[in-house]
């Protein structure tokens, strides 16, 4: 259905958001690529770049190996730079880096040194430009995510119930937030594009309940809304039971059993959309190899559930599972933010 070719509206739109990121002429800037990247992101990085007056250079390394017995998707912990020394020092001399690996340097090991240099990174998420260009984020969203960030870091409790059955408590107190609205001007940080989304990482022992995911909700990692419900039972952040008739729980059994960690099993972070622009039904727009999934992420009201790696838990795994969950009812500290699935008009 759609055509990699270069498009001037995509060129546009990838200067919109740079710009955003406070590009200016003259500035160095670095495209990080792997063999695998989606060519057209890159090149329209480049030539965006160019309009916009910065010194662009490429650093292009060969796709890893999957050492896993599985595939893996929609980690955020690219393994393409895999230490390597040289890519990293020449990152760190670059002070916008346009990331366009394709699992992305959000958890990935590397990024804490090359941040620490001072570089801004934007990850711009491994999907076709159709949609990049409809999720040019805007500042009236910057200013409602940052309330959003702000409220979770000072919260002590979310609750998470919907009509399905879900039942969640999670402790929130010291849990590192963060909220992305698509770019990124401060030195040593990291924005990914789309945004629209705040999660929070709770620290070990935090999430008890029940998540009922049902019909019509996803599974990011499989690109896959749910034709059946999936029962999750949660105790000190574990997922130790994993119910269901259909084929949709049978894939997450044997998904998460493959890995052989139990870490694959524990909570890796929660939080919710906050994109009006983010559509719902976007998944099936698009063919599995164009999209990422990212804007599904970000759609307004949906309770964002992930399992995998945790870092402020001292939890490291590569299986990860991000799970968007329309219909629920969430609540900071009592104050209703999400209901039945609208967020509501609390963040400005």
């Amino acid at each position: 259905m759609l055509a990699d070719r270069i498009e001037a509206k995509w060129i546009d739109a990838f200067c919109e958001v740079f710009a955003r990121c406070a590009v200016k002429p003259g500035d160095t800037a670095a495209i990080l690529s792997e063999t695998q990247s989606r060519a057209l992101n890159v090149h329209l990085a480049e030539l965006a770049l160019a309009r916009l007056g910065a010194r662009a250079f490429h650093l292009v390394v060969p796709t890893p190996r999957n050492r896993h017995t599985v595939p893996v998707r929609s980690t955020g912990a690219s393994e393409a730079i895999g230490g390597l020394k040289p890519v990293i020092g020449a990152l760190t001399q670059a002070g916008f880096i346009v990331d366009c690996t394709i699992e992305g340097l959000m958890h990935a090991p590397e990024t804490p040194e090359i941040l620490k240099s001072g570089a801004r990174i934007l990850v711009v998420s491994n999907e076709h430009p159709e949609a990049l260009e409809r999720m040019v984020p805007d500042p009236k969203l910057e200013q409602r995510v940052r309330a959003a960030a702000k409220m979770l870091r000072g919260a002590k409790r979310m609750t998470v119930t919907s009509k399905a059955g879900t039942d969640l408590d999670v402790n929130m107190e010291d849990a590192p937030t963060v909220g992305i609205w698509g770019w990124t001007e401060k030195p040593g940080t990291l924005a990914h594009w789309p945004g629209g989304i705040v999660v929070s990482f709770p620290k070990a022992g935090s999430v008890n309940g029940r998540l009922v995911m049902a019909a019509g909700d996803i599974n990011l990692t499989f690109k896959r809304y749910l034709t059946s419900a999936v029962t999750m039972t949660l105790k000190d952040d574990y997922v130790i039971a994993l119910d269901g008739d259909g084929a949709d729980a049978e894939m997450m059994r044997r998904y998460l059993a493959a890995w052989g960690d139990r870490e694959a099993y524990a909570v890796s972070h929660v939080g919710f959309g906050m994109n009006p622009n983010a559509r719902y039904e976007a998944l099936a727009m698009y063919d599995q190899r164009d999209t990422n999934g990212t804007e599904i992420r970000a759609v307004a009201g949906n309770f964002l559930f992930s399992t995998g790696a945790n870092e402020f838990a001292g939890r490291y795994t590569a299986g990860h599972f991000d799970l968007p969950v329309m219909g629920t009812t969430i609540a900071v500290d009592g104050e209703t933010v999400v209901r039945d699935g609208e967020l509501q008009d609390v963040f400005g």
